[in-house]
């Protein structure tokens, strides 16, 4: 005879004890624990104590918790007094009539898909990445999405540094307004996404908008994967190009929390990494930069990103540091083109001084004049990428 199937209970209200009522003494089934609230239940599911879960609508519920009993190999339910839409947005089949058989059927059928948004659009991702050590990353990043927009494109900046954002800073803004952490947070709930970014974007100059990041590195654990999930397809769906400011770490598996199933920290920088058209990978010009560099582009998994070393000058590189960059790039680590950033430190401090642009504080700085070049060629490898037939499975 098989084992019972063992059920975790995680409903609100008077909901709770007639959702027990109708399970206790069914034939084949068992409730080993009546939860609190969610975070119990995902802890019960964690500890391997349930095979099915049977949740009602609640704080804490999106698909970031909904994905973490599945992670624990549990079947999940859903049971509802009203409308059912948005547990079924975050992939939860709820039971219409009879609540044993939809237990039952949790074992066997495949769970279904948490929605994204419908409309998917054509834009291109770009994300700007890089080593530690503020190599410029956000620079870079600022001045590759002014440049996109000046030259027509809709444009869409986001600030997904979940170590220290600096987007609000740089353009001037005020940094206390909700930004990334909103979106993502009300995405994973299951909420309209175009109508969160419509609400929350800010616009800077004519065809450029801005998502400003965490006001505070602490709240990174509000950057989840669910949400993130749900807010890609939005914003190439109000785009031609979105640029994405990311933080460096991209940790290994054993990283804090990861071993726990719990949230990760660069868990944003990779997902930005995994949606990117084009990667632009940014570096320092000092050996010590060049030598993380070098690090950080052999272990980047994908096809080999747009490489920009900032900040050169012969003082640290040597009389002609161009050939030399990229001469010790190309050995250690197969790069076939870099795209020089000059030193310009006038053109920098202006723009960070007034929060601006380098096109508007700057306009003819050789800094600005280096990433319009880039720019184009970023734009256009997304292109190619988009235009790429996919890869067929062996």
């Amino acid at each position: 005879m098989s084992a019972p199937i063992a059920v975790i209970v995680a409903v609100r209200g008077a909901e709770e004890a007639r959702v027990v009522a109708e399970l206790d003494g069914q034939p084949g089934i068992v409730v080993v624990r009546r939860c609190a609230d969610l975070p119990e239940a995902i802890a019960v599911a964690r500890a391997g104590l349930g095979s099915v879960a049977v949740l009602s609508e609640q704080p804490h519920l999106d698909a970031d918790a909904v994905r973490a009993m599945r992670a624990a190999g549990v079947g999940v339910v859903g049971v509802s007094s009203g409308p059912a839409e948005r547990l079924e947005a975050l992939g939860v089949r709820v039971a219409t009539s009879d609540l044993a058989d939809a237990v039952r059927a949790a074992l066997s059928q495949p769970a279904p898909v948490f929605e994204a948004p419908p409309e998917r659009g054509s834009g291109a991702v770009i994300t700007v990445w890089g080593t530690g050590g503020a190599p410029g990353r956000t620079t870079v990043a600022v001045n590759l999405a002014a440049e996109a927009a000046l030259g027509g494109r809709r444009t869409v900046l986001v600030d997904l540094d979940t170590y220290g954002a600096s987007i609000a800073s740089a353009l001037g803004l005020v940094d206390e307004v909700p930004g990334v952490a909103a979106v993502v947070r009300a995405a994973a709930r299951g909420e309209d996404v175009p109508a969160l970014l419509d609400r929350h974007l800010l616009d800077v100059a004519p065809g450029l908008r801005v998502l400003t990041g965490l006001t505070r590195a602490a709240r990174w654990p509000e950057v989840t994967a669910g949400g993130l999930e749900r807010m890609w397809p939005a914003l190439r769906a109000i785009a031609d190009v979105v640029v994405v400011d990311v933080a460096a770490p991209a940790e290994a598996g054993e990283a804090a929390g990861a071993l726990a199933g719990g949230p990760r920290r660069d868990a944003a920088t990779l997902a930005a990494l995994a949606q990117a058209d084009a990667v632009v990978a940014v570096g320092g010009a000092e050996p010590h930069q060049l030598v993380r560099l070098v690090h950080a582009l052999l272990d980047h998994p994908g096809a080999m990103p747009v490489v920009a070393v900032n900040r050169i000058r012969a003082s640290v590189a040597g009389p002609r540091p161009e050939d030399a960059i990229a001469a010790a790039l190309g050995r250690h680590a197969g790069v076939t083109e870099v795209w020089p950033l000059p030193w310009d430190p006038r053109a920098c401090d202006a723009a960070a001084r007034d929060g601006r642009m380098l096109a508007e504080a700057a306009p003819r700085s050789p800094l600005r004049a280096s990433i319009a070049s880039m720019t184009a060629a970023v734009l256009a490898a997304a292109r190619a990428s988009r235009d790429a037939p996919a890869a067929v499975p062996d």
